[in-house]
C-alpha cells in the first residue's frame, strides 16, 4: 500500500477553519508530470482559483517534478474537500492539456498542521527551498515552479536550514 494512501493516515486527523497547513501530495506513480511546464501553471491557476473563492489563503507552494508542496490556511470546507477540490480541478486540467484522462494524482495526502504564526515564514522557506535539497536549483527563487506570499528577503529572516 502506497504511503499517501495509508488509512493510517486519517487516524486523528481533522481539519479546522482558519488553521494552517503544510500539505503534500504525490502524482500518481510518481510521474514527474510538473516537468512540463504548462503542468505547474495549472496548479498556480487551481490554487489561485481556491485563493479567490475563498477557500484557502496560500502562503507557499512549490510544484517538484513528481509531486506538489503546499502551505496554506483552511478558510472554508473541510481539508479533505479542499483538497478534493485540488486535486480534481488540476487532474482534470492536465488531462485536458495532455489530450488523455487517468489518474494524476496518488490517493491521499500527507498534512501538518502547522500551529505557531511565528513559524509560516520558516516553513515557507523550508516549502521554497525543496528545489535546493533535490538539486535542482542551487538558490532560493531560482527553481520557476514556486510560488510566495512574501518576498525572499522576508523569509530569509526566518534562519530556517536550507539543507
Amino acid at each position: 500500500m502506497d504511503s499517501m494512501s495509508s488509512p493510517r493516515l486519517h487516524l486523528g486527523r481533522h481539519s479546522s477553519l482558519g488553521n494552517v497547513y503544510a500539505v503534500t501530495t504525490i502524482c500518481r506513480h510518481r510521474a514527474p508530470l510538473f516537468l512540463e511546464p504548462a503542468n505547474p501553471a495549472i496548479i498556480r491557476e487551481v490554487i489561485a482559483s481556491l485563493d479567490v473563492r475563498g477557500v484557502t489563503s496560500t502562503f507557499a507552494w512549490v510544484a517538484m517534478p513528481d509531486h506538489l508542496h503546499w502551505l496554506f490556511q483552511l478558510q472554508q470546507g473541510s481539508l479533505a474537500q479542499c483538497m478534493q477540490s485540488m486535486k480534481g480541478r488540476s487532474s482534470l486540467q492536465i488531462n485536458r492539456q495532455r489530450g488523455g484522462g487517468g489518474a494524476i494524482w496518488q490517493p491521499g495526502y500527507h498534512d501538518h498542521a502547522v500551529r505557531a504564526d511565528a513559524s509560516l515564514h520558516k516553513h515557507a522557506r523550508y516549502i521554497l527551498a525543496n528545489p535546493i535539497r533535490a538539486g535542482l536549483a542551487t538558490t532560493l527563487g531560482e527553481y520557476l515552479h514556486t510560488w510566495c506570499r512574501w518576498t525572499l528577503e522576508e523569509i530569509d529572516d526566518s534562519q530556517a536550514p536550507v539543507m
